[in-house]
């Protein structure tokens, strides 16, 4: 077996290479190549269909429950901001600069190294499967959505997003709706009682200040946030229509399905979900991962951003090396001592749970 410190380094090296390899949403293919590399070197069979790439332990049992290890290879196009240059992997004053170093590089090679660690540990209580998934930014459909038909029934899993390894028990779900209002169409000097624009002000003032009864002890309250508005062509036309974005980010005591329909049963107007699969997740407190990670003193939290969470339906830790905030940055950075920190942890972690 290799030892952690090995596969620590092993792990750091891939990700320079991810770093210097482009793999935008629907375009990870090279990504996806060199994580194939990174099993065939450590001699373990994998699968791969479209951009995702994934591998079972090798003593995997049927008669086990499966924990699922899961992170993404895609990344979002860098943005102007930029004074390094993305795609090259720079260590500096301890950091590891690049695109996708902290979302989700480093939870990735992290979780990687973690596999392989167990890989070959006969006396496993749960199988692991590992997943490198592609299309997360984008919530795409060829992403881990796609490999969840090729799995066993997953138990429970760890999904590796930044999270200062801290334990991020519940997660929020996205809603995105499409809002149609209409009106009458007429001349700007002529009298307009039905005006689909202050018909539209009307109801964004509901979704500025309606309030959902239930409040989450861990991602507080579902948050409605009006993100575009469109309409009208021409100064002296009142359009017949005008067209919103609004964006829902749902807690746990709700589904999607019920968040749609308050909306419908208060606005008068044309509403059309973007997608209904992105529920909130969440695990319990007393679940042995999370009580794993406690044990160890890491903290529990709600966590108000998007994962590959949301398509799973077992019960799901998120949980990972790096820090939210800096997702997305520019000049995107992870410490190489919170990727040792995170493999440690990973495995510390795994030991206890796999005791229980």
């Amino acid at each position: 077996m290799k030892t952690i410190e090995l596969l620590t380094q092993e792990a750091i090296a891939l990700l320079k290479k991810l770093i210097e390899t482009p793999s935008f949403s629907s375009e990870e293919d090279q990504t996806a190549l060199l994580i194939e590399s990174w099993f065939i070197q450590n001699q373990i069979p994998f699968k791969r269909e479209k951009n995702n790439v994934w591998a079972f332990n090798k003593f995997f049992d049927k008669s086990k429950p499966t924990l699922l290890l899961n992170s993404h290879h895609d990344t979002v196009r860098p943005n102007q901001a930029y004074t390094n240059d993305p795609f090259k992997a720079i260590v500096q004053d301890g950091k590891l600069f690049g695109l996708g170093s902290n979302d989700a590089g480093g939870c990735l090679v992290s979780l990687l190294a973690t596999f392989v660690y167990f890989y070959e540990n006969d006396n496993l209580s749960h199988n692991l499967v590992v997943v490198a998934s592609a299309e997360e930014e984008s919530s795409g459909k060829n992403g881990l959505n796609s490999v969840l038909q090729h799995l066993p029934t997953l138990d429970c899993a760890i999904v590796g997003e930044p999270t200062l390894m801290q334990l991020a028990v519940a997660e929020k779900g996205l809603l995105v709706l499409d809002v149609k209002i209409k009106g009458t169409a007429s001349h700007a000097a002529h009298q307009n009682d039905d005006n689909c624009i202050y018909n539209t002000m009307q109801i964004i003032d509901w979704f500025k200040t309606f309030k959902y009864d239930k409040i989450s002890e861990q991602l507080g309250p579902v948050k409605m946030t009006v993100t575009q508005i469109n309409a009208g062509k021409q100064h002296n036309v009142v359009p017949s229509e005008c067209d919103l974005v609004v964006d829902i980010r749902v807690n746990d005591c709700y589904s999607n399905t019920e968040i749609l329909e308050v909306v419908k049963n208060n606005i008068n107007a044309e509403v059309t979900p973007r997608s209904m699969q992105l529920n909130a997740s969440s695990i319990p407190v007393n679940h042995g991962l999370v009580q794993a990670g406690i044990a160890l003193g890491r903290t529990t939290y709600g966590s108000p951003t998007l994962s590959d969470q949301s398509v799973l339906s077992c019960q799901s830790l998120k949980l990972g090396p790096g820090e939210t905030l800096r997702s997305h940055s520019a000049d995107e950075f992870i410490f190489l001592n919170e990727i040792e920190e995170g493999i440690d942890l990973y495995i510390k972690i795994l030991t206890d749970f796999f005791k229980l």
